[in-house]
């Protein structure tokens, strides 16, 4: 078994740096340099006196407008965070923050930016942030995701209360059961208030969550997720393989498309199997072995190619370079987040395997120029 000291060192070269996290100022003149991303967020952390969120848990949760300035030369896959004394020439930057006063001025504002788009493109990407993250991080995660993969419409983030420390992991995943009801809260609030198309994006523990989430909204209303979902993305979740079984086996109908992205090489993953004992059993998303999912009708993009040249092993699609080009190359990528469903091996390049209900596709990664 790890020892505490080797589990922290790991976790902290997984998920870089030793900066001071805990507080990201408001610097609207970001907005002169930078190129502004309007955020919208939904959040069960504790309010702080400075206007802005914490750690803790909130039994009610806050509906906030958050505009990032993505900096003039950011390049794709790359996401400096700017934390107390930012520069927006260089890192992501909160330029202005907002909090609601109710559901229905949330809503008012969400379709008011989903009216800057044409009629087809007028739907929500909700994305669900993973373990050790702080607030104003998701907010530049998904911004920066967004951006680079061009999806089209409104950005909205569920901010659960993750502790944003390396050591936080057991609190995080406490937290994750605690964030379900203002995850279901949230989604069925977005579709009363007539988003057309609702697409979740969630990220290692956010798999979890999110997924508990729709089992739970299918155990009460079942059919929900696939008449009301257009699609979830699930990119490196940190999420028992079994467990995974016994929640889509909840499902009426599973939402489609429903992707996987998984990784061979993914770091934090691996830390995760052996903090639970786990050595050699796979989680969801280092999944080496089709044969364990082939019951449901779901898309498998193996990454492992990219991980190497990614910035992050356990986020390699936000944060390779070739592979953000790749998926921007990929004419049918952007059907896969706006339209019905199309079989992935018309959407992406690779090595196709076939088992049952079950895709999958191993990406290849482009040889260098100098090879």
């Amino acid at each position: 078994m790890l020892g505490l000291r080797a589990v922290a060192a790991l976790l902290l070269i997984g998920l870089g740096g030793c900066a001071d996290r805990s507080y990201s100022p408001t610097v609207p003149e970001a907005l002169e340099v930078g190129t502004a991303k309007t955020v919208f967020a939904a959040t069960t952390r504790e309010p702080l006196p400075d206007g802005t969120f914490g750690s803790e848990r909130a039994e009610d949760f806050s509906l906030l407008e958050l505009t990032v300035s993505i900096p003039p030369g950011h390049a794709a896959g790359d996401l400096k965070f700017g934390y107390g004394d930012p520069d927006p020439l260089r890192e992501f930057t909160m330029a202005g923050r907002k909090t609601f006063a109710s559901e229905a001025d949330f809503t008012a504002r969400l379709q008011q930016e989903l009216s800057k788009f044409p009629s087809k493109q007028r739907e929500v990407t909700l994305f669900v942030h993973g373990f050790n993250s702080t607030q104003a991080e998701t907010a530049f995660r998904a911004a920066q995701l967004s951006h680079d993969i061009e999806i089209p419409g409104a950005t909205v983030v569920y901010s659960w209360p993750s502790k944003g420390k390396p050591l936080g992991y057991a609190y995080d995943g406490d937290s994750v059961l605690f964030a379900r009801d203002g995850l279901e809260r949230l989604l069925r609030h977005l579709r009363a208030s007539g988003v057309d198309r609702i697409v979740i994006v969630a990220h290692s523990m956010g798999g979890l969550l999110t997924m508990e989430t729709l089992r739970q909204i299918e155990i009460q209303t079942p059919g929900w997720a696939a008449r009301n979902l257009g699609g979830v993305v699930l990119m490196s979740p940190d999420l028992d393989v079994d467990v995974f079984k016994t929640q889509m086996r909840r499902f009426e109908k599973v939402p489609e498309p429903f992707l996987i992205f998984v990784s061979r090489k993914d770091n934090i993953l691996t830390l995760s199997q052996r903090l639970r004992g786990l050595d050699g059993r796979e989680r969801l998303g280092n999944l080496d072995n089709i044969e364990e999912v082939k019951e449901f009708p779901v898309g498998i993009i193996d990454t492992t190619e990219f991980a190497e040249e990614a910035g992050s092993q356990h986020f390699v699609a936000a944060t390779s370079p070739a592979l953000l080009a790749l998926l921007n190359g990929a004419q049918e990528t952007t059907e896969t987040f706006k339209r019905e469903s199309v079989p992935i091996g018309r959407i992406l390049p690779g090595q196709i395997v076939i088992r049952d209900n079950a895709t999958q596709v191993s990406l290849s990664a482009p040889l260098s120029s100098d090879k």
